[in-house]
C-alpha cells in the first residue's frame, strides 16, 4: 500500500506544480480579471482554484492509471503531456497576455488536446478517461467564459 502511494504521489504533484507556477505567474493579472465585464453564470473568484485543484488531481490519478496499467501507450502520456503544456500557456495568454480572442481558440486547440488525450486513455484505462470527463466539462465552459469576456471587453 505504501509503495502505491509513493508511486502515485509524483503523478499527483506534477499537474499540481504546473497549475501553481501557472497561478504564481498570473497573480498580479487578477485583480484586472476581476474589473473586467463578465458573462451570465461567471462563478465567484474563489470557484477557480477549488475546482483546478480538484481537476490537477483528477488528471494526476488518471496518468497514474494510465502508466501503471501495464499496456501503457507513449502516446497516452504524450497527449496528457502535451495539453497540460497548453492548459499552462493559456493562463499565461489570456491573464497576463490579456488576449482573449488568441486565448479562445488557443482553448478551443486544448479542448481537442483533453479529447485525444481522453481517447488514448481510454485504450488503455475507461476508469482513467472517465477521470477527465469533468476537465473537459470545465474547459468547455471556461470556453463560454473566455469568449464572453472577448465580447465584453
Amino acid at each position: 500500500m505504501k509503495s502505491q502511494i509513493k508511486d502515485l504521489l509524483p503523478f499527483l504533484l506534477f499537474p499540481l506544480a504546473v497549475g501553481t507556477v501557472s497561478a504564481l505567474f498570473t497573480t498580479g493579472s487578477m485583480e484586472t480579471f476581476a474589473d473586467l465585464n463578465q458573462p451570465p453564470l461567471s462563478p465567484p473568484g474563489w470557484v477557480f482554484p477549488v475546482v483546478w485543484t480538484i481537476l490537477y488531481l483528477l488528471m494526476g490519478f488518471a496518468a497514474y492509471l494510465v502508466a501503471n496499467s501495464g499496456k501503457c501507450s507513449n502516446n497516452a502520456l504524450f497527449f496528457f503531456l502535451l495539453q497540460l503544456f497548453f492548459n499552462f500557456m493559456w493562463s499565461i495568454w489570456f491573464f497576463n497576455c490579456e488576449w482573449y480572442l488568441f486565448s479562445f481558440f488557443w482553448l478551443v486547440a486544448l479542448w481537442l488536446l483533453i479529447l485525444a488525450t481522453i481517447r488514448a486513455f481510454g485504450a488503455v484505462s475507461p476508469a482513467a478517461a472517465n477521470l477527465l470527463l469533468p476537465y473537459l466539462a470545465w474547459v468547455t465552459f471556461a470556453g463560454y467564459l473566455n469568449l464572453g469576456i472577448y465580447f465584453l471587453n
